[in-house]
């Protein structure tokens, strides 16, 4: 009677064993057939353009494997993007791969991020982007369009205290204020190629403007260019501080000194040209790739072949002209006065604007 029982008992655990495997079974058809049919809410333009341009890690790409990716990212191409607007030869000359290998690597990258052509609505899209830094000067900021737009490169020009560097120092604070107060809330990097950054300045600028002048100090990264292959590796550089320390502004004061200095004469006006190109695409990727507001300055000649009018011209030509997406020229007035003019804008009519230049900065 006591082996019955103890059959009954296996017979009816292996009866709840079945039936456990039963209700698991069951529990999992159901789930298959809940995410079967389960609909996720449709994602707007906005979050499917955010899942676009999330970072990828560039050791996917083909060929590149893990010392290459290092290499890579040791030099600043630490992103799809950044992949897909190099040149194969600046692959090869950084990381050692194979022309063919670099040029399936760009391929494969500019395939990922769909870099053909897309419709205006999209573009629009991405423009929203866009951040706008305010100058501290109703005026100004008018003639702009709301302020500094990032993503793209800002050129001063103007004879010698016209208050070009002035901008500078504005724009060093303006850029750590809150977004609700025209600033971008981020740091400052600042490659000084004259010598002319004024700590003081900034400090005076500062307490006008009720912000602590130490903790602004702290957020502006100065660095001294001695010539113009020192100017163009800064360049280089500021990738890993814009990345490290949130850095929103970048300057160049001034843009061409150096070069204009090194390259003297027509016979060499052709290599200063295409150093200077270079130079100019490599603001214009950190523009776009770190959405900063890359602001620069320039000096000025007088050209002889204009009779009438003003003879005024930026240095750099057509190359800088052409880089540069807005372009304004300073003049000095009476006094403290200063005239700031919208020569070229993509978006913007051509205008004028009046401000003063005082100790508390560009002011109205």
């Amino acid at each position: 009677m006591a082996k019955k029982n103890n059959f009954d008992e296996k017979e009816s655990e292996e009866v709840v064993d079945e039936t456990y495997e039963d209700d698991l079974e069951d529990e999992a058809f159901e789930q298959e057939v809940d995410d079967d049919f389960k609909t996720d809410a449709p994602k707007t333009e906005e979050e499917k353009l955010k899942e676009k341009i999330k970072p990828k890690d560039i050791g996917k790409l083909p060929g590149i494997g893990p010392t290459s990716a290092e290499k890579l990212r040791g030099a600043g191409y630490d992103s799809y993007e950044a992949i897909a607007v190099a040149s194969p030869m600046e692959l090869v000359a950084v990381a050692g791969l194979g022309e063919g290998t670099a040029i399936k690597a760009i391929k494969a990258a500019r395939d990922s991020l769909d870099m053909g052509f897309e419709s205006a609505d999209k573009i629009l899209l991405k423009r929203k982007t866009i951040s706008r830094l305010s100058i501290g000067a109703e005026s100004l900021d008018e003639l702009l369009g709301g302020g500094i737009e990032s993503q793209s490169i800002t050129e001063v020009y103007g004879k010698f205290a016209s208050g070009k560097s002035q901008w500078c120092f504005q724009l060093c604070v303006m850029a750590q204020l809150p977004k609700d107060k025209g600033g971008l809330g981020g740091a400052v990097l600042y490659i000084d190629t004259e010598n002319s950054f004024r700590p003081e300045r900034v400090a005076q600028i500062s307490k006008h403007l009720g912000v602590d002048p130490d903790e602004i100090m702290k957020n502006i990264y100065v660095a001294r260019a001695y010539n113009s292959n020192h100017q163009m590796l800064l360049t280089e550089k500021s990738v890993d501080l814009i990345k490290e320390h949130n850095v929103k502004l970048l300057i160049v004061d001034s843009l061409t000194s150096q070069f204009r200095s090194e390259y003297t004469g027509r016979g060499q006006l052709s290599d200063r040209q295409q150093k200077l190109n270079q130079h100019m695409r490599l603001l214009q990727k950190v523009a776009e790739l770190y959405n900063v507001v890359v602001f620069v300055t320039n000096q000025v000649m007088s050209r002889p072949d204009i009779l009438f009018g003003d003879p005024t011209d930026a240095i750099g030509g057509n190359v800088v002209k052409h880089a540069s997406k807005t372009r304004i020229y300073l003049r000095k007035g009476t006094g403290s006065k200063r005239i700031a003019k919208l020569v070229d804008s993509p978006s913007l009519p051509d205008g004028e604007a009046i401000y003063n230049v005082t100790e508390n900065g560009v002011v109205d």
